[in-house]
C-alpha cells in the first residue's frame, strides 16, 4: 500500500516537472507574440504560424488583430471556410471593424479564384444614344464564354454592332479576348485584345493595367488604352482604391494623349456591397477622355463631359448573375455646344460547368 502512494506521489510530481516548462511559456506580450507570427507568415512558415496564432487567439479572444491575422494566415493555405469563420467570429461582436470586414472581402475573393465553377457562357446587350448635331444610336450585343485557369480566369467573345445615324445603318463584328492573371499575393493584372474589320469599331483595340494590393484595405493601379481608327490613340490611367467596411472606392485619372495637347479626365467610384458579390456602384465623371472604352469612332469627337451612372451586380440563382446599369452625360461635341447622351446595358453571366 505505502509502495503503491509513494509510486503514484513520484509519478504525480514527474508529471508536473514535465509540465512545468509548458506552464512556463505562457505568453506574457501579445504585441510582440503578434508581430513574430506575422513575420513567420510573411516568410510563408504559415503551418507553425497558423498554430502559434490560434493559441495566441485562445490565450487573448478580444485581441481582434490577432484574430484577424490567424484569418488570412488560414486563407493563404486556402483554407477558406475556416478562414471565414474565424473573422465571422470577431464581426459577431465587432460588426463594424474595418480591418475584419476588408479581410472578410479579400479571403472571399481569393476564394472565388477557387471556386468549383470551372466554365460559363454570357451575353449582353447595350445602347448609347445621342440626337444633336444628328441623331444617332449604337446598339451592340455581346456572346462569349469564360474559364477560370490556374493563373486566373479569361474570357473571349464576340459583338455585334448596329448603328442607325439618321437613315442610315450598318452592322458590323469585334472580337475580343481578356484576361485577369494573379502576379503574386499582392499583385494582380488585366490584359485585353479585339479586332474588327468594320468602319465604326477600333481596328485594333488593346488595354493593360497592373494593381499593386497596399496594407489596410488600399490598392493603386496603372494602366494604357490603346485605339487604332484613323489613327493611333493612348490612353493613360492612374487609380487609387480603397476597402471602408462595406464601401469600395476609386478615384481614377485618365489623360487622352490627343494630337493638341494632353487632355485629362477624372472619375469617382463608390460601390455599396450587400454581401461578398452583390454591389450597388455609382460613377461621377468630368473631364475629356472616356472612362468607359472606346466603342466606336464618334466616341473620340468630343471636346468634354460631366457623367452620373448607377448600376447593379448581383446574382439571381446561384449560377446566374446579371449585371445591369444605366447612365447620362452632359456632353460638349463642339466647341461652346453641348448635348445631352444616354446609355444602358444589361449583362447575364451564367455557369455551366463545374471543376
Amino acid at each position: 500500500m505505502n509502495r503503491c502512494f509513494i509510486l503514484f506521489i513520484g509519478l504525480v510530481l514527474s508529471g508536473m516537472s514535465v509540465c512545468r516548462p509548458v506552464f512556463a511559456q505562457q505568453i506574457s506580450d501579445p504585441e510582440a507574440e503578434y508581430l513574430r507570427i506575422r513575420s513567420l507568415a510573411f516568410d510563408g512558415e504559415y503551418a507553425a504560424a497558423a498554430s502559434d496564432a490560434r493559441k495566441l487567439v485562445n490565450a487573448f479572444p478580444s485581441y481582434g488583430d490577432a484574430r484577424i491575422l490567424l484569418g488570412r494566415i488560414l486563407a493563404w493555405q486556402k483554407d477558406f471556410k475556416q478562414a471565414a469563420a474565424v473573422i465571422d467570429t470577431l464581426l459577431a461582436t465587432d460588426p463594424d471593424n474595418a480591418d475584419a470586414l476588408a479581410a472578410k472581402r479579400d479571403i472571399s475573393l481569393w476564394s472565388k479564384e477557387n471556386s468549383p465553377v470551372a466554365t460559363d457562357i454570357r451575353a449582353g446587350y447595350s445602347f448609347d444614344r445621342f440626337s444633336e448635331p444628328y441623331d444617332r444610336c449604337w446598339r451592340m450585343f455581346k456572346a462569349g464564354a469564360g474559364h477560370k485557369f490556374n493563373w486566373g480566369p479569361a474570357a473571349a467573345g464576340i459583338n455585334i454592332g448596329h448603328i442607325n445615324i439618321d437613315q442610315t445603318t450598318a452592322t458590323e463584328v469585334q472580337f475580343e479576348a481578356e484576361a485577369w492573371p494573379k502576379i503574386s499575393d499582392k499583385n494582380y493584372a488585366y490584359f485585353y485584345y479585339a479586332f474588327s474589320p468594320g468602319d465604326y469599331f477600333p481596328r485594333h483595340r488593346a488595354a493593360a493595367e497592373i494593381w499593386q494590393i497596399l496594407p489596410e484595405g488600399w490598392a493603386m493601379s496603372a494602366g494604357i488604352n490603346f485605339y487604332r481608327f484613323d489613327r493611333n490613340i493612348f490612353i493613360p490611367t492612374l487609380s487609387v482604391e480603397k476597402y471602408v467596411s462595406r464601401f469600395w472606392f476609386s478615384l481614377k485619372g485618365y489623360l487622352y494623349l490627343k494630337d493638341e495637347g494632353a487632355r485629362p479626365a477624372l472619375y469617382f467610384n463608390g460601390r455599396r456591397y450587400f454581401n461578398d458579390t452583390d454591389y450597388l456602384q455609382l460613377t461621377l465623371g468630368t473631364g475629356t477622355a472616356p472612362d468607359e472604352p472606346i466603342d466606336i469612332q464618334t466616341d473620340i469627337e468630343r471636346y468634354s463631359a460631366n457623367s452620373i451612372r448607377l448600376a447593379y451586380y448581383g446574382f439571381i440563382t446561384k449560377k446566374m448573375a446579371i449585371r445591369i446599369g444605366t447612365g447620362y452625360s452632359r456632353e460638349e461635341y463642339a466647341e461652346g455646344i453641348m448635348r445631352n447622351r444616354f446609355e444602358g446595358h444589361i449583362n447575364f453571366i451564367y455557369a455551366i460547368k463545374m471543376k
